[in-house]
């Protein structure tokens, strides 16, 4: 063992790295990164000693850094001058692939102006590439680097839950954790399809949805009951063993074994008919049209395919759309379409590759994945999510029979969203042209910002703020403000949209100061911004539209001008027309006489439906709020009374008001109270 070997080894932590890193030399610091759910592995986050390199960007500043990287894997994060992520890569070897960027040959517009961009480099040392791979994928996710491949929508999707911690078990929608006992089936497509599906297998095997708290508080049946939509097993209306044997019918169903389920069903359905029992005979006929219901919307069954995700990509126009179908115990659980951000250069191998890896980083990992095409490390991957689920996930691309049927089906479900994309984008492109010529703007607005209040005589008061862009609405920017101000007087709206805008542009400049500066630097050194594709959502807004006549936009302008961004955006006021019908809207804009457009003028539509969104928004919001304030708790207000101490008062005491009332004394008797925790509670109550 040489001598930088032993001092390496003695240090700890450091084993697998190769003998030419040096920990006494160089920026190293042992970190763990989450390689899944069940999986963690440990890596060394390495920087370079870079002073040779202070000053220099691009090419120059990447060979200086590279002189000193090991032949081992790992995984590198390009960075601006400001800090900002650029890019992240995994390689086999560091140096290897470094050293390509250092050369200054690039093979595309994109990566030349990442490596331009490029001031400075950090790296993780991985003891495997797999451990690379799943590295990467959790801080591309965690990063969302302009140059890279990008997940547009992350939810998490949405299962079944048949729980196992009642003695009459429930059927349910969740979403999240899976720390509740019981069986979970999924998963499926979207929200809606689940809810269906429970709809359905609730006609079919009479299940409860309620509440454990509900069905212990019940006296006689509810509704569901009477509509057949549930047992009754809360008030006795069936045994316990009877609804245990629907349980284990419903699982039996959702696990695949839908046949055999059907048959005794029907087999029962006869025998009721021939004992002349007609009213069970039609309960179980119901059951079995309720199971038909269910199958004739999962669409495609395949024989073959048990447990498999299928994956599709389809590249036009720039743009990229992968679908995915979800197949479970033979069952299509349902098809989602994503949009990921990626360069129109990029391969459709490449795409879809990183694709995967970022789209089950956080997922549980089917036995069989089906693609339409070969992806960039397509074995690497496979041995990577095989490592994380702790069992073979075999990846492939069917050439022939079923399997090959259903990767058809899903490029073609790829192509036929795609085109209505491409159609929605064009459209809303003319829409945002037609915009700025009614609106006398130099160009098309890249983001739209719309607000509005919402309140009942000034309670729960609630601003909204809905954001439009070339895509549509983006949802994920959409904010909500509680108006927090107690100057002002309740039902004031000139006073909450003051409140909103000043809350709002004061964030803005303290976190996007200069961004809009920045971007009019950019245009005029002549890059090409078209081309930077992965460039992320604008912060500061282009235009932004208010609910609301003449007062509301002096108040606006006002706040704007204090803050001094009057003129980086356009404000434009929305004014209810005569009598308050649509089409008879008046437009306030800075510099310009109030006007109306056409009734049928498609840029009047497109305004009609930005402001019928920020109502739906904002009315949503404070119907939630207002929601929140009438199930409110006076013990919800007292500091370090959790959910435990306020449910063993309520438990204790039957109401909150009890708890008022209570004395010291009494409240020392509540399991979890301490003399301290007592008194806490008691003076609450008793200020006086």
């Amino acid at each position: 063992m040489s001598p930088l070997e032993h001092k390496n080894k003695a240090r700890g932590g450091a084993d697998d790295l190769p003998p030419d890193i040096d920990l006494e030399d160089e920026a190293l610091e042992e970190i763990v990164e989450p390689a899944g759910p069940d999986v963690a592995f440990t890596a060394i986050d390495w920087t370079p000693h870079a002073g040779d390199a202070e000053g220099m960007v691009g090419a120059e500043v990447i060979q200086t850094l590279v002189k000193r990287l090991p032949n081992a894997p790992g995984v590198y994060r390009m960075m601006n001058a400001a800090g900002d992520v650029l890019y992240v890569g995994k390689a086999r070897s560091l140096k290897k692939r470094v050293t390509n960027y250092a050369q200054g040959r690039f093979h595309t517009n994109r990566i030349g102006r990442m490596v331009r961009e490029t001031a400075t480099m950090e790296f993780v040392v991985t003891r495997t590439e797999i451990e690379a791979l799943l590295l990467e994928a959790n801080l591309i996710k965690r990063l969302r680097p302009r140059f890279n491949v990008l997940m547009r929508d992350d939810k998490s999707f949405p299962y079944i839950l048949l729980t196992g911690d009642h003695v009459s078990p429930g059927i349910y929608k969740h979403r999240g954790a899976r720390s509740r006992k019981g069986d979970y089936f999924g998963p499926f497509a979207s929200a809606g399809a689940v809810g269906r599906t429970i709809n359905s297998l609730q006609r079919a095997f009479l299940l409860r949805s309620c509440t454990n708290s509900f069905y212990e508080n019940r006296t006689r049946p509810c509704l569901l009951y009477q509509i057949k939509r549930c047992a009754g097993p809360c008030t006795g209306e069936i045994s316990h063993e009877g609804y245990a044997e629907l349980v284990a019918e419903a699982k039996d169903f959702l696990s695949g074994r839908s046949q055999k389920v059907k048959t005794e069903i029907s087999a029962a359905m006869q025998q009721a008919s021939q004992d002349l029992d007609f009213e069970r005979a039609a309960i179980y006929r119901d059951r079995l049209a309720a199971l038909s219901h269910v199958q004739s919307h999962q669409g495609i069954n395949p024989a073959t395919v048990d447990e498999a995700d299928v994956f599709a990509i389809h590249q036009e126009g720039g743009q990229v759309c992968i679908q995915v179908f979800f197949f479970r115990t033979g069952q299509n659980w349902g098809n989602r379409a994503y949009f990921p951000k990626a360069d129109p250069a990029l391969e459709g191998s490449e795409v879809l590759g990183s694709f995967l890896a970022q789209f089950y980083d956080d997922k549980p990992t089917p036995r069989a994945i089906l693609l339409s095409q070969v992806v960039e490390d397509q074995e690497l991957l496979a041995e990577a999510l095989s490592t994380r689920a702790g069992r073979k996930v075999a990846i492939s691309v069917p050439q022939r029979g079923e399997k090959k049927d259903l990767t058809d089906n899903a490029l073609q479900n790829a192509r036929e969203a795609l085109g209505r994309r491409l159609a929605e984008t064009s459209t809303q492109a003319r829409l945002l042209a037609g915009f700025a010529e009614t609106f006398g703007l130099a160009k098309p607005p890249v983001r739209i910002e719309v607000y509005d209040n919402s309140h009942i005589m000034g309670t729960n008061a609630v601003g909204a703020m809905v954001v439009a862009g070339p895509e549509g609405f983006v949802k994920n920017q959409y904010r909500k403000f509680n108006i927090r101000s107690t100057e002002i007087t309740p039902g004031d709206d000139f006073g909450m949209m003051r409140e909103v805008m000043e809350r709002r542009f004061s964030r803005l400049l303290r976190e996007h100061g200069d961004a809009a500066a920045s971007d009019t630097t950019a245009a005029e050194d002549g890059d090409d911004l078209e081309e930077d594709i992965s460039g992320g959502f604008p912060a500061w807004p282009d235009v932004i539209l208010i609910d609301g006549g003449q007062g509301q936009m002096t108040a606006v302008r006002k706040i704007l001008s204090d803050l001094g961004v009057e003129d980086r955006v356009v404000a434009i006021g929305i004014a209810k027309g005569q009598d308050r019908d649509a089409g008879r809207e008046r437009f306030f804009v800075k510099g310009r006489d109030s006007f109306s457009l056409p009734v049928r003028d498609p840029v009047l539509y497109f305004v009609q439906r930005l402001r019928d969104e920020v109502h739906r928004f904002a009315i949503g919001s404070h119907r939630a709020r207002r929601k929140k304030e009438m199930v409110k708790s006076p013990l919800d207000e007292i500091a370090g009374i959790g959910p435990g101490r306020k449910r063993a008062l309520l438990l204790h005491f039957g109401t909150a008001k009890a708890v008022s009332r209570a004395a010291i004394e009494d409240l020392r008797k509540v399991d979890g109270i301490s003399e301290q925790v007592a008194k806490l509670v008691y003076n609450h109550f008793h200020e006086s």
